[in-house]
């Protein structure tokens, strides 16, 4: 049986309708359609859930959203991983010239084009 890959997903901004109003003591709302997104890959990966919040209140707000059977664990550490899902990220293609004006231009999903 093959060992089956991991990707690694943030919360803030993927799973939840974060909007840059970061509050430590509240999580926001669940994005739409982000339970069946998460239960769709659980099906051939292994997800972990990326945050740089508490743990303790991830792992509440998966189960409050009804997630938390999807998730092998939830960590602050970036761990060896196949793909690593986050709205605050750019791809490195090889190209740095590229990179350089993909930082320079990059903005987040939820502050619109």
């Amino acid at each position: 049986m093959q060992k089956r890959k991991t990707i690694m997903i943030d919360l803030d901004g993927v799973l939840n309708m974060y909007d840059g109003k970061y509050d430590e003591n509240k999580l926001p709302e669940v994005r739409l359609g982000a339970r069946e997104f998460v239960q769709k890959l659980n099906k051939d990966y292994d997800l972990v859930l990326f945050t740089t919040r508490n743990n303790l209140q991830a792992i509440k707000w998966l189960i409050e959203n009804k997630m938390d059977m999807y998730f092998k664990d939830v960590t602050s550490v970036k761990i060896p991983a196949y793909i690593y899902l986050d709205d605050r990220s750019i791809g490195f293609d090889g190209d740095y010239s590229k990179t350089i004006a993909d930082i320079e231009g990059f903005r987040v999903h939820w502050k619109g084009k």
